[in-house]
């Protein structure tokens, strides 16, 4: 008998919102499909985040020129963000945007903890969770320096105590740089836990100053290859998975217009996992 050679499936990338912020949702849309993106993940819960209200539940307008969009192109939502835990803040509050987004396909929310208080951060991530899972939706947390679960290991520990079916941990190549991770402790952890990575780089240099390391996460990343955070090795210890394009810069999208900046994100990191051999996924292409 003759073994069946199966080849590796081709590398697929969604446009993240904040890449492109002042987008509105439908113009996301079409920029994805136009420059080449598998899926789009959009911003939907915009609460207590700078930058434009790119909300559907609460702009039926905004709900049916994104749907036509979504139509029009045929191109998927991979994710919806921003769920934050935070103290003055219920997860009951976002089921209306979990409603919208379940409607127009995302099967992953993105999550953060901005609350000090463990336990209550615990108890309303398990909410969160029990929530978005009557949606058929998993919930991803991500961690950060500017929030209150700013390592890894805070990240792990609050998913083991949830210990819901539906908590996933999602792996930002920017703030895995940032808090000084280590591929090895990466690699341990349950494949299971991961859906998709949001891919970057920025300046190897980690600044002190708060502003400055604001300024950065929010409209200062590079160009996947073109800073200093080593992408390869991390998204060599992931297992397969979408890699959402979250490279949100001000002077290129001043130079190059956001849909120059969004096709300019795709290319690089398309090169880049190529040459780096970071995925035989790219391969296939």
């Amino acid at each position: 008998m003759t073994a069946t050679t199966v080849e590796p499936q081709a590398q697929q990338y969604s446009l993240g919102h904040l890449t492109i912020i002042d987008t509105p949702t439908p113009d996301l849309v079409r920029i994805a499909s136009r420059t080449g993106y598998d899926f789009v993940s959009p911003r939907l819960i915009c609460d207590g985040l700078p930058g434009l209200d790119h909300s559907l539940a609460r702009n039926p307008a905004l709900l049916r020129a994104t749907k036509q969009a979504l139509a029009q192109t045929g191109l998927p939502v991979h994710d919806i963000e921003l769920a934050r835990i935070a103290d003055d803040v219920d997860p009951g509050s976002y089921e209306p945007e979990l409603a919208v987004g379940a409607e127009i396909g995302a099967r992953h929310l993105l999550s953060s903890i901005w609350s000090a208080d463990r336990g209550y951060a615990v108890d309303a991530f398990g909410r969160l969770c029990r929530l978005a899972a009557q949606y058929g939706m998993t919930v991803n947390l991500e961690w950060l320096a500017l929030a209150t679960v700013t390592t890894m290991a805070d990240a792990v520990d609050v998913i083991r105590q949830v210990d819901e079916p539906n908590a996933r941990l999602m792996i930002d190549l920017h703030h895995f740089h940032r808090s000084r991770e280590k591929v090895a402790d990466l690699a341990a952890l349950p494949r299971g836990w991961f859906e998709f990575a949001q891919i970057c780089d920025a300046p190897a240099e980690i600044p002190t100053d708060h502003d400055e390391m604001a300024r950065i996460i929010r409209a200062g990343r590079s160009y996947l290859g073109e800073g200093g955070t080593h992408p390869a090795d991390v998204l060599a210890a992931l297992p397969p998975m979408v890699y959402s394009v979250e490279l949100p810069n001000a002077d290129q999208v001043a130079a190059l217009g956001a849909e120059g900046h969004a096709q300019r994100c795709l290319d690089t990191a398309r090169d880049y996992v190529a040459r780096a051999g970071a995925t035989e996924r790219e391969a296939a292409r």
